[in-house]
């Protein structure tokens, strides 16, 4: 699957070269620029990833998040979430990890939508742009959206 899918992305861009040399070799040297800029977060979330899962063995990690750890793993969960700013591409794989080291899987789920849809972190830009009001409501309805999801991957799974 996956070499299919660079296969059909070095042909598109072969297409796109073909048709536009100058838009093509701008595209790519915007999308390296994206990938410096991404690299740096990138990297320190995976050293941070190490360095937990080092201290952190899988006693530990089942003790607190893990399935037997109830609705206090899954607020803990979703309080470490709601403040983390790590990029989606970061999330998953991350998230991967502390279930194969015993975290559970409502758990798990409050912390990846509360990263994704809550923004402690970044609720000051949020709030310049969008105001306080609806910040406040839009991050609260997320971080009770993201624990009606966790009880709901609880029951499924």
């Amino acid at each position: 699957m996956n070499i299919s899918l660079y296969v059909i992305t070095l042909g598109l861009l072969g297409l796109s070269y073909f048709r536009d040399k100058n838009k093509t070799k701008k595209a790519l040297k915007k999308s390296w620029k994206a990938f410096e800029n991404i690299l740096p977060e990138f990297l320190v979330v995976i050293l941070f990833v190490g360095i937990l899962m080092a201290f952190l063995n899988h006693e530990v990690i089942s003790k607190i998040i893990g399935a037997d750890s109830g609705a206090l793993g899954v607020f803990l969960a979703s309080i470490v979430g709601s403040v983390t700013l790590i990029p989606g591409f970061v999330a998953f794989p991350t998230a991967s990890i502390l279930l194969k080291n015993g975290a559970g899987y409502a758990q798990i789920g409050a912390f990846v939508s509360t990263l994704m849809m809550v923004g402690v972190v970044t609720m000051p830009v949020e709030m310049k742009y969008f105001g306080k009001k609806l910040t406040i409501y839009r991050n609260v309805l997320a971080y009770i959206f993201s624990l009606i999801v966790a009880v709901i991957i609880g029951m499924v799974v």
